[in-house]
């Protein structure tokens, strides 16, 4: 009966853990699994030709208004509320001292956040180390980030953050 309740539950996607429930399979992301696939902003740009716009043209101004109003707004994928994930990306400290980070954004690119405009909050994450494991490394390091990832709005001056994972496990980044 034991073997018979353990396949069940195997055929499910679940497989036993200690006793305590089912272990929670670890979703590995890319950046594009954090934009929703009707999102499209490259229609704003696409109504302003923004190839052939100066810097100093009050379209562009206009533009760059739009467009930081739609990054700050972009939408979230709900369906990853409480996934144990892991993704790679930069680090852009929020806090920290000489020798230790414990909240830091996530950003897709090198560089991100000190662009403008910074990437959109569906593309950040707002990360939080235990406060006994702060991430011992530097400004725009490449790091693996694995935690619960939760879908909720953060922001500041440095950008805003559709996603957060609190009590996060942050390494270096190495190829798999």
């Amino acid at each position: 009966m034991l073997g018979l309740l353990a396949l069940l539950l195997a055929g499910c996607g679940g497989a036993p853990d200690d006793g305590k429930g089912l272990a929670e399979e670890e979703l590995e992301l890319s950046w594009d699994d954090l934009i929703p696939a009707d999102w499209q902003p490259e229609t704003l740009m696409e109504e302003y030709d923004a190839e052939s716009l100066s810097d100093d043209d009050p379209r562009a101004l206009e533009l760059m208004d739009k467009l930081r109003a739609l990054w700050a707004e972009a939408p979230v994928v709900a369906a990853l509320d409480g996934r144990q994930v892991r993704l790679p990306g930069f680090v852009v400290p929020l806090e920290m001292d000489a020798t230790r980070i414990r909240e830091f954004l996530l950003v897709p690119y090198f560089g991100a956040c000190i662009h403008v405009p910074p990437p959109p909050a569906n593309q950040t994450i707002l990360v939080t180390t235990p406060d006994d494991q702060p991430y011992p490394g530097g400004l725009f390091d490449t790091v693996w980030v694995e935690g619960h990832l939760r879908v909720e709005p953060f922001s500041d001056e440095l950008g805003d953050a559709g996603y957060q994972i609190e009590e996060a496990k942050v390494s270096l980044y190495e190829e798999r």
